[in-house]
C-alpha cells in the first residue's frame, strides 16, 4: 500500500477539465461520498440525454440510466400515520417489543383481511394466492422417522443410553412418527400467519405452545437458551468435527465439502459411531455419545430441508455432556418449527422442515374427531405423542382445505391435556410472552392470542412485536433468564370459561378477527358446494357432524377388534360403551338438525315421519366376573308402517326410477320367455 497523506486520503482530488469544452466533467464516485462535497459553484453537469432524465444525488444533479425502486423506497411512498404505543408494553422494560411511532397503510386483500395492520405481508402469502386461482400440490415433507430405528441403543451401549437419558432427550427417541400426512399439514401451513406465530382459523387463533411441547414430547422446556455467537464457517465445522467427534481433518473436511455446507450427512454419523459399543474406549464412547445426540437433533428437533444432513453447530451443544439437559430444548425447537412454517407459507416453497411429529400430534390432540386414530393401549406416564397412531388420510389437498373451513367451534378439543395433568402438570413458562430463540433463528410467542386452549375466555390480543435481531443475543438471554418477571398476570389472563373446553370468546372479538384475518382459504368457485357469499356455506353442518361421529365411532371399534382375544374384557367393554355414547350423540345431532314435523295429533305416538332415523341398542353392563365379554341385548327394530303409495292415473307414462325400472325387467322376462 503506498504511504499517503491523511489529507490526500480526506480530500479527493478536484476534477479534471474537458480540454475540448473548457468545462469540468462529473465528479468521480468518492468525491460524493467523500467528508467535503464538490464545488457546485465551479462546474455544472452534463447535458442530459432524452431517455435519461436527470436525478439528484449528493447535493447535485447528475445523469444515470434508469433502475427500479429499491424496497426501501417503495415503503417509503406509503402514506404513513402515527400510532400510539400500547400502554401494557414499555420498550424499555420489553426490548422486543421496539418498534417505530410511524407505521404504513395497506389496502384490504380480496377474501380478507379487511385491516392489515397485522397481516402485513399477506400479499405474498400462500392463501392470497390460492384465492386468485393459483394453487401448489402438497408440501414435501422431511420426516426422518424411520431412520432413527437405524441407530438403536441396545444393552451392548448401556453406557451411551445413560448420558443420553440424562440429558432429557431420551423420550425422541421413541415418539417420532414414522408416517406423516402431506394433505393435512399442508393445508394447516396454509393457515399459518409469520406476524402471529398462529393459526388463523375460521373461529380464531391457535397456535402450538410450549404446554403442547413439554406434554407431546416430554422434553424440557426451561433452561438455558440455545444461541451461537456467529454463524460456523467451514474451517471452523472441520476443526470442532477433530475436537469433538475424534475424525482426522482429511475425513471432516471430504465430509463437509461433499455437503457443501457445514454439516455432516446423517449416514455418515450412523457408519463411523453407529458401532461403538460399552466394550470400546472411553473416549470413544463419549464421541459415539456426541455423535448419536447430534444425530438425534438433526431427526428430530432440527430437522432441516436437506433431508440427508444436520448442521455441525449443534454439536458446540454436546461438548460439556453433562450440560446437555441444561438447555430448554423444547423452547428451540418450537422456534424452529415456527421459522419453517412461516417459511413455508410462500407460495415458491415446495417442502416443510422442523419437527413435524409435534406439529402432527398437536393436530390430533386439538382435532381429534376429524384427523386422528388413537391407540387404546396408550397410558398417561408415556408422552402424548404415542397416543396416536399416525396415517395417511385419503383426502386430497383441496379436501381437507374445505373440511377446515367448515370447522366449527365445538369440534375442536380445547383443553386436551386434563386427563395428562396429574403425571405433568401445566408448565408456569407456558404463560411466558417474549421471544425464543434457536440459534440465529428468534421468534414471537403470544399466549395471549389463544387464551381458549389455556381454558380462558379470548379477549383481543395486543398488536404482534417485531422480535429484535439475533445478534442482540445477550438481551435475548437475559430477558430468557428473567422469564418468571414476564408471564402473563392474572388481569392479562382474564376470566375462565364456564365450562371446560368451551372455548368462549367476548362477543367483540369474533368482529374484529373476521376484520384482521383470511378466515376462509378455499375460494368460493372452487367448493364443492357453491355458495355466492364467500362467507356463508349451506346448512349441511348436521349431516357433516353426523358422518364424522359414525367414522369415529367405527375407528374405536376397528382398534378393538383389530387386537383379538389378547385383550381383556374390560378394553372390549370400554370400546363399545364410548362407541354408544358417540352415536347417541351423532343421533341428537341430526334430529336437531332435522326439518321441523307438523303438528302433532291426538294420540301420543309419534308417527313414522317424526320418529329418529337412528335408534341405539341398549346395553346392559353387569360388572363382569371373568374374562367373557358382558351381554350385549338388542332390542328389535320398532315396525315401520309404509304410508300408502298414491294412486297413479292410468293414463299418465310412468316417470320415476321405480317405475321405469319395473317396466324394463317385465320386458326382459316376456323377451325371455
Amino acid at each position: 500500500m503506498n504511504p499517503k497523506s491523511r489529507a490526500d486520503q480526506t480530500h479527493p482530488p478536484p476534477c479534471k477539465t474537458e480540454p475540448s469544452s473548457g468545462k469540468p466533467s462529473l465528479p468521480p464516485i468518492c468525491c460524493q461520498n467523500s467528508r467535503q462535497p464538490p464545488n457546485l459553484d465551479t462546474f455544472k453537469p452534463r447535458k442530459q440525454k432524452q431517455d435519461m432524465p436527470p436525478r439528484t444525488r449528493g447535493g447535485y444533479t447528475y445523469s444515470a440510466p434508469r433502475r427500479r425502486p429499491t424496497g426501501s423506497e417503495r415503503r417509503r411512498r406509503v402514506q404513513l400515520r402515527e400510532v400510539e404505543p400500547a400502554a401494557d408494553r414499555d420498550p424499555v422494560e420489553h426490548p422486543q417489543h421496539d418498534r417505530d411511532e410511524t407505521e404504513e397503510v395497506f389496502e384490504g386483500a380480496p377474501g380478507g383481511p379487511i385491516d392489515r395492520c397485522i397481516l402485513r405481508s399477506f400479499d405474498k402469502h400462500i392463501a392470497a394466492k390460492i384465492w386468485v386461482g393459483e394453487d401448489r400440490a402438497p408440501l414435501k415433507l422431511v420426516n426422518h422417522g424411520a431412520k432413527l430405528q437405524l441407530w438403536e441403543l441396545g444393552m451392548e451401549r448401556s453406557r451411551i443410553y445413560e448420558t443420553v437419558h440424562r440429558s432429557g432427550l431420551a423420550p425422541l427417541n421413541s415418539c417420532s412418527h414414522r408416517v406423516a400426512s402431506r394433505p393435512m399439514l399442508s393445508a394447516f401451513c396454509e393457515r399459518w400467519q409469520p406476524e402471529t406465530t398462529t393459526f388463523h382459523m375460521p373461529f380464531g387463533e391457535m397456535t402450538i405452545t410450549l404446554d403442547d411441547v413439554a406434554s407431546i414430547l416430554h422434553i424440557p422446556v426451561t433452561g438455558s437458551m440455545i444461541s451461537f455467537s456467529q454463524p460456523l464457517h467451514a474451517n471452523d465445522a472441520n476443526a470442532l468435527l477433530v475436537e469433538l467427534l475424534g475424525t482426522t481433518d482429511v475425513e471432516a473436511s471430504r465430509e463437509t465439502e461433499q455437503c457443501r455446507f457445514p454439516s455432516v450427512r446423517l449416514l455418515w454419523l450412523r457408519d463411523h459411531f453407529s458401532t461403538i459399543t460399552d466394550a470400546s474406549s472411553d473416549d470413544d464412547i463419549v464421541f459415539a455419545t456426541r455423535a448419536f445426540l447430534l444425530h438425534l437433533v438433526g431427526c428430530t428437533l432440527f430437522a432441516d430441508k436437506s433431508a440427508t444432513s444436520v448442521a455441525v453447530v449443534y454439536l458446540e451443544l454436546f461438548r460439556d455432556l453433562s450440560m446437555v439437559g441444561s438447555y430448554a430444548w423444547g423452547a428451540a425447537c418450537l422456534a424452529y418449527l415456527y421459522r419453517q412454517l412461516s417459511i413455508a407459507t410462500r407460495f415458491e416453497v415446495r417442502q416443510l422442515g422442523g419437527y413435524l411429529t409435534l406439529l402432527q400430534a398437536w393436530i390430533y390432540e386439538h382435532f381429534s374427531e376429524m384427523f386422528s386414530s388413537p391407540d387404546i393401549s396408550y397410558t398417561e406416564s408415556r408422552p402424548r405423542a404415542l397416543r396416536w397412531r399416525p396415517h395417511v388420510i385419503p383426502d386430497s389437498l383441496p379436501s381437507v382445505r374445505e373440511r377446515l373451513d367448515r370447522l366449527q367451534i365445538s369440534e375442536v378439543c380445547w383443553e386436551p391435556y386434563v386427563d395428562h395433568r396429574a403425571e405433568h402438570p401445566l408448565p408456569d413458562i407456558a404463560w411466558y410472552s417474549g421471544c425464543i430463540k434457536c440459534g440465529q433463528v428468534v421468534e414471537p410467542y403470544h399466549p395471549e392470542r389463544v387464551l381458549r386452549q389455556f381454558g380462558y375466555i379470548q379477549t383481543i390480543p395486543p398488536r404482534p412485536f417485531t422480535p429484535p435481531r439475533p445478534d442482540r443475543s445477550i438481551l435475548l438471554e437475559q430477558y430468557w433468564e428473567r422469564w418468571t418477571d414476564h408471564v402473563l398476570t392474572d388481569q392479562s389472563r382474564g376470566r375462565r370459561c364456564h365450562y371446560s373446553g368451551s372455548g368462549e370468546s367476548v362477543p367483540e372479538y369474533m368482529p374484529w378477527y373476521d376484520r384482521i384475518s383470511h378466515r376462509i382459504v378455499q375460494p368460493p368457485q372452487l367448493r364443492s358446494a357453491f355458495t355466492t357469499d364467500a362467507r356463508s356455506f349451506p346448512p349441511s353442518h348436521a349431516a357433516s357432524t353426523s358422518d364424522t361421529h359414525v367414522a369415529r365411532a367405527f375407528t374405536i371399534l376397528g382398534h378393538v377388534i383389530s387386537g383379538g382375544r389378547e385383550q381383556s374384557a374390560n378394553v372390549f367393554w370400554a370400546a363399545l360403551n364410548e362407541a354408544h355414547g358417540i352415536l347417541a350423540g351423532s343421533t341428537e345431532i341430526a334430529a336437531s338438525h332435522s326439518t321441523p314435523s307438523p303438528a302433532p295429533a291426538s294420540h301420543s305416538s309419534p308417527s313414522p315421519a317424526t320418529r329418529p332415523f337412528f335408534s341405539p341398542p341398549t346395553f346392559v353392563y353387569p360388572p363382569p366376573a371373568s374374562d367373557d365379554p358382558p351381554p350385549l341385548v338388542v332390542p328389535p327394530p320398532p315396525a315401520v308402517v309404509a304410508p300408502p303409495a298414491p294412486a297413479a292415473a292410468p293414463s299418465a307414462p310412468a316417470s320415476d326410477c321405480t317405475a321405469s325400472t319395473t317396466v324394463y325387467v317385465r320386458s326382459k322376462r316376456k323377451k325371455n320367455t
